[in-house]
């Protein structure tokens, strides 16, 4: 406003009209016609047709990706007390922006490994334990935790998860899955499958991991004969005769984001860390010390896909991996190339020239490969 009252002897009213056209109803006819009586009031005062160019073109690049100096200043206050919280009280914070979701850029499972990283130890859902939105706890040893709630599982009625709760709380802690089967008859057959396939059941006795605790669901409320009954009392009491093997790490992360969404096991890409190593793939951590311009391999799980609309067709994808989050460039030839890989991978192997500068770090990528996702649900942020 200032600039057009100053160079073209616009009044308040003609600088608010100029104001409002580049504001976030933008109208480019509006500015077309705005740029005609800005052009002729710089003529009038003699500035060169040089200048008019260059100040029509920092007004409308201005248009692009301008915003109102009030609302930078509370979005200024919210990111600096969001951050305040988060450095001064991590456990409090990350229960509240968990029990908050969904909201902002970053899913929850994102949410939990920066958690992680950052020294936060967050701990599974447990219904001996677990309430509905997730909770701070108080450790042994004076540090805090973080237990994930029974809202995040998924199917859960919160009807049936604050019956669980209120049992819970009035008759003591659940000895079973029969048990709790018959205390909460809210929760359906699938509700305690889900429970028994996330782990929630696994503090219960006599289970000891959770395909135990999937065969004892499947038990649970239904008659035994007498022979099934012996050999079932016989199984629980020689712990080497279970008939069900524990599930493996890559089926306990399956199960994990099936069921939740998220998990507190290390992330995904921890486990084929050696694999990546031998093939000289590098971490997130890794490109922070090298070179800008080296050209460098880099693995991770997507976790947001952003084009914007002023960017000229250029794609950014954020990559998650145990160590942290590399960002990628992706030219618009590449897009074209490989639109499937860019728009539809859940793990990336992004290979590329690195840039470093001022501790901002991208790599733009000039080959994009699919790593297999071992069947893992993992959500990603795309195009918002």
């Amino acid at each position: 406003m200032r600039i057009a009252m100053t160079v073209a002897n616009f009044t308040g009213a003609e600088a608010d009209e100029l104001r409002r056209a580049v504001g976030m109803r933008r109208s480019w006819e509006r500015m077309k016609n705005l740029e005609s009586k800005l052009r002729a009031g710089m003529a009038a005062n003699g500035i060169d047709v040089k200048t008019q160019d260059t100040i029509v073109q920092n007004i409308s690049s201005f248009a692009l990706y301008g915003f109102p100096e009030s609302h930078a200043a509370s979005f200024a206050l919210i990111a600096y007390a969001s951050a305040y919280f988060k450095v001064k009280y991590l456990a409090a914070f990350t229960a509240a922006i968990l029990n908050n979701q969904p909201m902002g850029f970053y899913s929850a499972a994102v949410l939990v490994k920066d958690a992680q990283r950052h020294g936060l130890r967050v701990k599974p859902i447990d219904v001996q334990v677990s309430d509905w939105p997730c909770a701070v706890e108080h450790e042994s040893d004076g540090t805090l935790s973080l237990r994930i709630g029974l809202g995040y599982t998924k199917s859960l009625t919160r009807q049936a998860a604050e019956a669980l709760v209120t049992s819970r709380r009035n008759d003591g802690l659940f000895r079973s899955a029969e048990d709790l089967a018959q205390r909460v008859p809210s929760l359906n057959r699938k509700e305690l499958t889900r429970l028994a396939q996330i782990g929630a059941l696994n503090q219960l006795d006599g289970i000891r991991h959770r395909r135990d605790a999937l065969w004892q669901v499947e038990r649970a409320g239904k008659l035994e004969g007498p022979l099934f009954r012996q050999d079932s009392e016989s199984l629980r009491e020689n712990s080497d005769a279970l008939p069900l093997r524990q599930m493996n790490v890559e089926e306990r992360l399956v199960a994990d984001y099936a069921g939740t969404g998220v998990t507190v096991d290390k992330h995904p890409m921890y486990y084929r860390r050696p694999e990546l190593r031998r093939s000289n793939i590098l971490s997130a951590q890794d490109l922070r010390v090298r070179r800008d311009g080296e050209f460098v391999r880099v693995a991770g799980s997507v976790i947001a896909r952003q084009r914007p609309g002023t960017a000229k067709g250029f794609i950014f994808i954020s990559m998650e991996d145990e160590t942290g989050i590399a960002n990628v460039i992706v030219t618009p030839d590449l897009y074209e190339r490989d639109r499937l890989v860019v728009t539809r991978s859940r793990f990336l192997l992004v290979e590329g020239p690195l840039q470093n500068q001022d501790n901002v770090i991208h790599v733009k990528a000039t080959r994009l490969t699919t790593l297999s996702d071992r069947a893992l649900e993992v959500r990603s942020h795309d195009f918002h």
